[in-house]
């Protein structure tokens, strides 16, 4: 009997362009959460108008780059199954949950979340959305504006031409430099890199733009960290659209820092 209702389940969901259970590869997170359909680039793109698509990535990552017309409910946020549950019952459209790539949990972890609250006709779309603005720039959004150019999208080649190690920042940031630290006041916990000469600002272009003008003003470059790395590659989308030529990234953010000074100890 068991067999026979997955046979149905798996019938349904590929008749209605979602999929459940596969051993590819290059989707692990389809083997980790073999319960969550999933629904692919493709399948998305043709059901767009009939899905909810739901970004459940941070506000900020949300207002950098985002499918067109998806709503932002992060999957950190304290009222995230009150908020899905209010948009269940304004629809019965299918909802879709992404976040970044293929490799990403969130999307995966939203879906199931949402059906152990008893939301059903929920999907993980797990290409992400950097697949999807590759292939569907006219139905993406970058820094509010649409549609965007595929060369706009930032690859790892650029992203790590602007990192660097922690002893090599830690030295060009001792010189003629701006550092700001970027990561929230819960990640600090009282602990800085440089002895508070840094400067702590919050995700927020407007909050930046002081610091970007002033780089620009006196000819210094942006010293920029995080906690782990991650954050700091969706500021990157704003710099370069303020056309900021010197900044660099702390590699693996302040937990590199820290993680080095706890292995000179042991």
């Amino acid at each position: 009997m068991k067999n026979l209702i997955l046979t149905g389940i798996s019938i349904l969901c590929a008749f209605y362009g979602v999929q459940v259970f596969s051993s590819d590869e290059e989707y692990p997170n389809r083997v980790l959460y073999p319960e969550v359909p999933y629904i692919s680039l493709e399948d998305l793109y043709k059901q767009k108008d009939n899905t909810l698509i739901v970004d459940v990535r941070s506000a900020y990552e949300y207002e950098t780059l985002r499918i067109k017309d998806a709503v932002n409910i992060s999957l950190n946020s304290a009222d995230y199954l009150e908020r899905i549950k209010t948009l269940r019952a304004k629809s019965n459209k299918t909802i879709a949950f992404y976040c970044n790539g293929k490799t990403c949990r969130k999307s995966y972890k939203a879906a199931r979340r949402a059906l152990r609250a008893d939301i059903n006709n929920v999907v993980a779309y797990d290409a992400g959305i950097f697949d999807w603005a590759s292939q569907y720039p006219q139905d993406s959004e970058l820094l509010g504006k649409s549609p965007i150019k595929p060369g706009q999208l930032i690859s790892s080649k650029k992203f790590k031409q602007h990192q660097l190690e922690t002893d090599d920042f830690m030295n060009k940031a001792s010189k003629r430099a701006i550092i700001l630290d970027v990561r929230d006041p819960t990640q600090r916990d009282g602990l800085f890199i440089f002895n508070g000469s840094e400067i702590p600002v919050p995700l927020d272009n407007d909050k930046m733009q002081k610091y970007i003008n002033q780089a620009k003003s006196q000819n210094k470059p942006l010293m920029i960290y995080d906690a782990v790395g991650k954050q700091v590659r969706w500021l990157q989308y704003y710099l370069e659209d303020q056309k900021l030529g010197s900044y660099y990234f702390m590699q693996g953010g302040a937990k590199s820092f820290f993680d080095g000074l706890l292995s000179e100890y042991q």
